[in-house]
């Protein structure tokens, strides 16, 4: 379907230009990402010092990868961005780029990205950032329409990027890896559930089977909320007892998970209640970068 206004490409300045392809490449998630893999980098490196120059180049391929599948989602599903409310504007649907001028620039920062990690990071961190741009866009995306359970599958790619800055700090996977993989799994499902609450009329009008869209009354997605969530607290203290952060995570570690269960319970009392999906969504995003610092601090 065409969802064209206007003429495309040519006629906008340049500078509007630049920043359609950097909205393209989704900066807030791209930030998400680079952060969990500094997480990954930091934990690795955690009492054999940091490598400056390893950890800079590590966030910048994965940042290009990140960015390049963002990009490559956003071709991929051009025509259903079109019809919700929430992507109508992006500059795909909105007609303001063309679809092959952003297949080629998705393309050419997946191949940076990866080529970049391999020559100065190492093979198995771009294999690794690879892996994450190819199950997103291969897998988790064509699923969206078939089966709510394609979340799941979509928290896989979502989870490895600390295993990238793992893997760029010790050259392999141990089990700390592992840990940072199932705090970021755990933590996407209730964040996503409850961004698929407020957007489920979006999402159906689309053909996407998030677990709201065929979850009516709501009662499985705040189910889900609040599992997940316990799932969350439990794995996220984990990083002490393996000496990768200290007494001060655990504390806060702690308190942030109990927050996420509280905030899960309340949507699984009232699932159709808007606001308390805005607030448990509200509070994923400020859970985080709080969880990432605690971390680093160490």
């Amino acid at each position: 379907m065409s969802s064209v206004v206007g003429s495309p490409g040519a006629a906008a300045p340049e500078s509007r230009r630049l920043a359609d392809f950097l909205t393209l490449t989704k900066p807030e998630i791209t930030f998400n990402v680079v952060l969990t893999a500094l997480v990954g980098f930091l934990a690795a490196a955690h009492g054999s010092g940091i490598e400056v120059l390893v950890l800079l180049q590590t966030l910048l391929g994965t940042a290009l990868v990140a960015g390049a599948a963002s990009t490559l989602n956003q071709w991929a599903e051009r025509d259903l961005d079109a019809v919700m409310k929430r992507t109508g504007r992006r500059p795909l649907p909105a007609g303001r780029l063309t679809p092959g001028e952003s297949l080629i620039f998705g393309l050419g920062l997946a191949a940076a990205g990866t080529t970049y990690l391999s020559l100065t990071v190492s093979p198995l961190a771009s294999a690794l950032a690879a892996l994450t741009a190819a199950s997103y866009l291969l897998v988790y995306t064509p699923l969206k329409r078939v089966t709510s359970l394609a979340t799941v599958v979509g928290a896989v790619p979502g989870a490895i990027p600390p295993l990238i800055g793992w893997a760029a700090a010790r050259g392999r996977l141990d089990a700390g890896a592992w840990v940072l993989f199932l705090i970021l799994f755990f933590w996407q499902m209730p964040h996503f559930l409850a961004l698929a609450v407020l957007y489920r009329k979006d999402y159906a009008r689309a053909g996407f089977r998030v677990l709201p869209v065929v979850d009516p009354d709501g009662a499985s997605t705040g189910r889900q909320s609040v599992l997940y969530a316990l799932a969350l607290l439990v794995v996220s203290l984990l990083p002490t007892p393996l000496r990768m952060a200290g007494p001060l995570y655990f504390l806060g570690a702690l308190v942030l998970g109990g927050g996420f269960v509280y905030f899960g319970v309340r949507l699984a009392v009232s699932p159709d209640n808007n606001a308390r999906a805005s607030a448990l969504f509200r509070y994923s995003l400020l859970y985080l970068p709080a969880l990432c610092t605690l971390m680093a601090l160490g």
